[in-house]
Order: structure tokens, then sequence, then C-alpha cells
């Protein structure tokens, strides 16, 4: 009976994994296994340019930068307002969807906190990405398509694209 049960169970996962396997699902099937936060430094932030209205100075830190198989642009971005308390979050961007996730975020004591079920969200439409969004549009997501690292990092200290396109 028990091995009954597990090969239900063995049948049932192959038959999620072949599902999950195409189309969009990929994205989703890849990241349920939430990524660790990476160490980071605010030394050396790549800025990013925020538009006026957002009192917010926003850096990324080049040596995060991931990119994986599907494309998901991984990355710890810092955040310092204008008190001088600072955000940090671990995120990652499809940039074909548009779309971010927060996978983690600094607390108080400077430990990371994981997000539990982090959910995809557009940037686009979702006030508390303006960040992502520029990030993306300022170079971010220029190098994901062929998948280097290297690229990323140049695009985002290159020459500041319009972000207040789109």
């Amino acid at each position: 009976m028990a091995s009954r049960l597990l090969l239900g169970i063995f049948v049932g996962l192959l038959a999620t994994s072949a599902v999950s396997q195409t189309g969009s699902d990929v994205i989703e099937s890849v990241d349920e296994i939430l990524p660790t936060p990476p160490a980071y430094s605010s030394d050396k932030l790549i800025p990013i340019e925020m538009p006026r209205y957002v009192t917010l100075k926003v850096g990324v830190d080049p040596n995060t930068i991931d990119i994986d198989t599907n494309g998901i642009l991984r990355y710890v971005v810092v955040m310092r307002n204008a008190s001088g308390s600072t955000q940090v979050a671990y995120e990652g961007l499809h940039c074909a969807k548009g779309e971010v996730k927060t996978y983690a975020r600094v607390n108080s004591a400077g430990a990371w906190v994981v997000v539990h079920q982090p959910r995809w969200r557009r940037v686009i439409d979702n006030i508390g990405s303006r960040h992502a969004q520029a990030i993306a549009q300022q170079g971010g997501c220029d190098g994901v398509s062929g998948g280097k690292r290297e690229d990323v990092i140049k695009a985002l200290k290159g020459l500041q694209k319009d972000y207040y396109s789109n």
C-alpha cells in the first residue's frame, strides 16, 4: 500500500513537472524554490535614476546581478530615503513579461527576511515597483536575452535611458 502511494506521488510529480515545463508556467515552476539572498555591499552601487517626484536614492549592487536560464534577472537593490533610512531587497525581474518579484528584504538588524510566497507583479502597474521599472529601462533588461551578467552591468553603467517612456 505504501509503495502504491509513493508511486502515485511520483507519477503526480512527473505530470506536474511536464505541465509546468510548457509555456509561461516555466518561470513559476523554477521560482518555487526560492533563491538564497546573496551577500551585498552598499559601497559600489550602480546608481539608478528615479523620476523627480521620487525622493529615494536607488542603487544596484553589481556583484549580486545574476541571470538564470529562464531569463530572470536577480539583483539586490538598495534604497535610501531623504531621512537616511535604508531599505534593501533581493528581487527578480522577468524582463520579457514586465514583472518583478521580491524574494527577501533586509530587516532593521541587517539580516535577510525571506518573503513567504512571493508573487510576480506587473512593473508598470505597481507604484511600489518604480525602482524595478527604472532598473529595467535603464539597462537592466538589455543584456538579459544573451544571458550575460557582464552585459547587464555594462548597460546599467552606460548611458541612462528615458525611464518616462512606456
